[in-house]
């Protein structure tokens, strides 16, 4: 497996809910494309890992919160992974995720692209975080790029959305690494209601493509919060029915 380098992607999220009252935004955005196996072997370069800096990375914001001593979030996938009867997942893995800004992050997703040795991809986790500060993973076994993968709906995310129905995945990269689409549609009992996806363009992480993202989006990470919290009094005031939230899931991976 030869190196790979950490990438940052500048694009867009963009999300539509279709009913009981139409509800659209689009928003700019930035995040991190990580190798974590081949900066696990090579060091971090220029990524600030576990450490305070404008622009970080901090391996017990993702799975079990585990730190650097424990082997950080590699050794929790990996665990998570043979648990679940995948063993050849030992290729690179990359990490799609939001950094810590100024010390602060919240990662609504983050998206783990788990390769076989020869490149192949072997599987596909999506960790999603809530705003009441709980956490949920759903494991996609046997992916492909550009296939419609489903998992059942088993965690509470929106009040404005019942724990019922399915997703719809889908993701595509480039051969080149230069751009990379991870789109998330929600269907109901009574069939589509969202749709969602984050897009970008992906560059090397570099001192000048850091400096990019803090001068165009000094405040992403509170950004992000603030603008969930916006939509959902948007939400409100159209009168979309709210939901209490419910217990959390029987397991912390559902497939």
């Amino acid at each position: 497996m030869s190196e790979a380098t950490a990438l940052i992607g500048f694009g867009q999220v963009q999300h539509r809910r279709m009913r009981p009252a139409g509800n659209a935004f689009r928003y700019g955005t930035y995040f991190l494309l990580l190798p974590l196996r081949s900066l696990q072997s090579a060091g971090p370069g220029l990524l600030a890992r576990n450490r305070p800096a404008a622009l970080s990375f901090y391996d017990c914001d993702h799975g079990d919160g585990r730190g650097p001593a424990q082997g950080g979030a590699l050794a929790w996938l990996d665990a998570l992974l043979q648990a679940q009867g995948i063993a050849d997942a030992d290729g690179e893995v990359w990490l799609h995720t939001y950094p810590r800004v100024l010390g602060f992050a919240f990662k609504p997703v983050s998206f783990w692209y788990c390769h076989r040795a020869d490149g192949s991809l072997r599987a596909l986790l999506v960790e999603v975080n809530n705003t009441f500060g709980q956490r949920h993973c759903y494991l996609l076994d046997q992916p492909a790029y550009g296939q419609e993968l489903r998992a059942d709906k088993v965690f509470h995310v929106s009040p404005f959305c019942a724990v019922e129905g399915s997703y719809r995945f889908r993701f595509m990269l480039t051969p080149d690494r230069s751009r990379t689409v991870a789109r998330i549609d929600y269907d109901d009992a009574q069939g589509p209601l969202l749709q969602t996806s984050v897009s970008g363009r992906l560059e090397p992480l570099t001192a000048a493509t850091v400096r990019r993202a803090l001068w165009r989006y000094p405040a992403m990470s509170w950004n992000v919060l603030a603008r969930i919290h916006w939509q959902a009094l948007r939400l409100w005031l159209k009168r979309v029915p709210f939901f209490g939230k419910p217990a959390l899931p029987a397991t912390f991976v559902s497939r």
